[in-house]
């Protein structure tokens, strides 16, 4: 059995970030409660340590929802006036999935490997035992598929 199973591909994904936000785990659900109210759905969710008591968080909505998440930035910039927020459509995700991946050293290196050889820049990476997300702006796509593949022999 291969290592990995599927390459798949997410378009049209508009990476949210919040920059120098509270390291108040309230406040993020706050965030997310609001944006579920507006039956936004989450994908990608990332955080950094704190620097200095305020950590960096961002996640991925799809394009269609920027007009919902246009109004609930524009309420927190009041709220949080010293948070910088961020929004950037025009990206895919990529997802590299295979259950033999658990316990398997070494796959990240080569999906970050095949990226380099491409020349892909990445702005995001999450991950689970079982998957590797990565996001890149859309025209990065094709040159990290083939390279993934190749690497993947897929």
């Amino acid at each position: 059995m291969s290592i990995i199973q599927s390459i798949s591909v997410t378009e049209d994904v508009t990476l949210v970030s919040l920059q120098d936000s509270p390291a108040d785990i309230g406040l993020i659900s706050d965030i997310f409660t609001e944006i579920s109210k507006n039956n936004i759905d989450v994908d990608m969710i990332s955080q950094t340590p704190p620097h200095s008591h305020t950590p960096n968080l961002s996640f991925t909505v799809s394009d269609e929802d920027v007009g919902k998440m246009l109004e609930i930035t524009a309420k927190l910039r009041d709220i949080y006036p010293d948070m910088k927020l961020t929004l950037r459509s025009g990206n895919c995700k990529i997802s590299v999935f295979g259950e033999e991946m658990r316990g398997t050293p070494g796959v990240a290196v080569k999906v970050f490997y095949a990226l380099s050889r491409a020349n892909v820049e990445v702005s995001m990476i999450t991950t689970s035992e079982v998957d590797i997300s990565l996001l890149v702006d859309k025209h990065f796509v094709e040159p990290a598929i083939e390279s993934l593949e190749r690497e993947f022999n897929k």
